[in-house]
């Protein structure tokens, strides 16, 4: 790999990091703690939706942008030729 190449690839790779590691922030701290009383009028399975984001949500959150990571990832290194 060119060097030039490398350093796009390791751009993007981070540019990637940092996207989901704000989702990952807003949704568990975000919504977790900030906006609990915004959310909390809103009902989810019975539960306050602020709670549920507090309790469990957040992990959800967490699991589903594991697995995004993990494409988008392979996406990344098919692009850039980098591939297992």
């Amino acid at each position: 790999m060119k060097e030039e190449q490398a350093i796009a690839y390791w751009r993007e790779n981070v540019s990637l990091i940092i996207r989901y590691l704000v989702i990952w922030f807003i949704a568990s701290y975000g919504c977790g703690i900030l906006f609990v009383d915004a959310l909390n009028s809103i009902e989810f399975f019975g539960f306050k939706l602020g709670f549920w984001f507090a309790q469990q949500g957040s992990i959800y959150v967490f699991l589903v942008l594991l697995v995004l990571y993990a494409r988008s990832m392979n996406a990344l290194d098919e692009k850039y030729d980098v591939h297992e």
